[in-house]
């Protein structure tokens, strides 16, 4: 944000506050740009409201810190709730996989129908016994028109290997699944830091634009008067105006990479596409806090980031799949108890005189392969190879992640040192476009000069921008490079 600061011959000297840059401007960019801020509060109280937020008009424009940015988007975001749901999903199969050692109870009831009666057949006694000839069998029925029978069952497992092990695993894979979801949150803090700074340096972008228009304009203006007064050439007024004029189309450009940039950033937080917003924060260059050395860097970054506590998860859990296919060969013991009781009556019984006889058992049944045909052994093996696998993956992350600490953190002293070297040479730039700009008035500059003393002002000034951006970027990427983005995705957030 700009305030006003003193008086010069010039007019007056505004200051950015955070980065303490100088922008020397004319009296009638102050207000050109008064007059702007007025026009566009006039203009948008006037516009009706399209669509609705949380119960207030998408018109009511949204003034947003970076950090209220980042809690918005915490809340809102969607594919942070598809991992949201991930955890749950890994909780729900935790909970799955007690059920293999817990009590199984069960209960049934059967009713039957007798539509032709179930006989047996008996030999001729009489003709035994008597040692004659033997007749035909004589049938017999045994079933009554009416069956029921009701039954309750239960089983406990008192010693199984495998479901020990995949409760063990699933228990894992629910803190792998809790560690994805601070993944995708680190993601989504450093990818709204961005959006956000990305909105700011092209609206910045923008103002370097326009006022470098406004001075083109009133050097027009000037080289107008010089010409009037027989002092310039009608070349030098010519060459004034076609600098206005070749400015506009870069300006739209800005303009619309603007645009865009603010569609993606209420996008990203998960904000009504139609509702205006206004970014509180500023581009500025607070020098970071940082580890003395790589190593001390490398040791935060093992500990904090949430994806190599994912595979150090992930190489326990594929020990537990080790487990599990050896424990396929364990016997495996289980007790089981039923309660029985039945009946039967025919047509014409009451079903309350008939008789219920109960019976009821319990046991133990014990079961164990005796060969698979080598399949236990081939599954052993497997889980062993996968879990070297993962090891290998683990390995090969903390090497990917040494290396990408030391770019950053490369990348982070260049981009400060840029600033640094920015801050002396756009004051400079701004000195010498005013000196120039008062000789071209005197009659004594050229126009060459001038659109010199514009370009390397303009340049100093884009290129000061383009470092803090930089610099600002390379952070966010040190710090969830580090694992301090996740930490901070930890924390609770005021709008969460």
């Amino acid at each position: 944000m700009l305030r006003v600061g003193k008086t010069t011959e010039l007019g007056y000297i505004f200051s950015d506050r955070p980065a303490n840059i100088l922008f020397i401007v004319d009296m009638h960019i102050i207000r050109a740009y008064l007059f702007t801020l007025t026009f566009a509060a006039a203009f948008s109280l006037l516009l009706p409201g399209r669509a609705f937020t949380s119960g207030v008009p998408s018109s009511v424009g949204l003034v947003v810190s970076l950090d209220e940015a980042v809690s918005i988007g915490l809340e809102k975001n969607r594919s942070l709730e598809i991992a949201r749901l991930d955890r749950d999903l890994a909780g729900a199969k935790v909970r799955e996989a007690w059920s293999g050692v817990l009590p199984q109870i069960s209960t049934g009831f059967e009713y039957t129908r007798s539509i032709q009666p179930s006989v047996i057949f008996l030999p001729d006694l009489e003709s035994i016994f008597s040692g004659t000839t033997p007749g035909s069998p004589t049938a017999l029925e045994i079933s009554q028109d009416n069956a029921m029978s009701a039954s309750l069952s239960i089983t406990q497992k008192l010693f199984d290997g495998r479901a020990i092990a995949g409760i063990k695993a699933s228990s894992i894979v629910r803190q792998i699944s809790q560690e994805a979801l601070r993944e995708a949150k680190a993601d989504i803090i450093s990818r709204i830091r961005k959006a956000y700074y990305n909105v700011l340096i092209s609206d910045e972008q923008v103002t370097i634009l326009k006022q470098s228009e406004l001075r083109w304009e009133k050097a027009l203006q000037d080289s107008r008067a010089l010409f009037s007064q027989g002092v310039a050439a009608d070349i030098d007024t010519l060459k004034a105006f076609l600098s206005v004029q070749n400015i506009r189309p870069d300006l739209i450009q800005a303009e619309n990479r603007a645009a865009v940039a603010r569609t993606e950033f209420k996008n990203i937080i998960g904000i009504d596409p139609l509702r205006p917003v206004v970014l509180s924060d500023s581009l500025v260059y607070q020098p970071l806090e940082q580890p003395g050395d790589i190593a001390s860097a490398y040791a935060e970054a093992l500990d904090s980031r949430p994806d190599v506590r994912q595979l150090e998860l992930q190489v326990e859990a594929e020990g537990e799949n080790v487990s599990a296919a050896r424990a396929e060969g364990y016997p495996a013991v289980t007790a089981v108890g039923q309660l029985q009781t039945q009946t039967q009556y025919d047509d014409g019984i009451k079903l309350g005189d008939t008789d219920w006889p109960v019976s009821s058992s319990v046991g133990v049944e014990v079961s164990m392969p005796l060969f698979t045909g080598f399949g236990i052994k081939s599954r052993v093996e497997q889980a062993k190879i996968g879990r070297m696998q993962t090891l290998t993956r683990l390995d090969d992350l903390k090497a990917n992640i040494r290396a990408e600490v030391q770019t950053r953190l490369s990348r982070l002293d260049e981009s400060r040192s840029r600033i640094e070297v920015q801050e002396k040479t756009i004051q400079t730039a701004e000195r010498s476009y005013a000196i120039t700009r008062l000789r071209y008035r005197e009659g004594v500059g050229s126009q060459l000069e001038l659109a010199d003393a514009e370009l390397q002002l303009n340049k100093a000034k884009t290129n000061y921008l383009q470092a803090v951006y930089d610099y600002l970027i390379a952070r966010i990427d040190y710090d969830k490079a580090l694992g301090r983005t996740a930490r901070l995705a930890d924390e609770p957030q005021g709008s969460s």
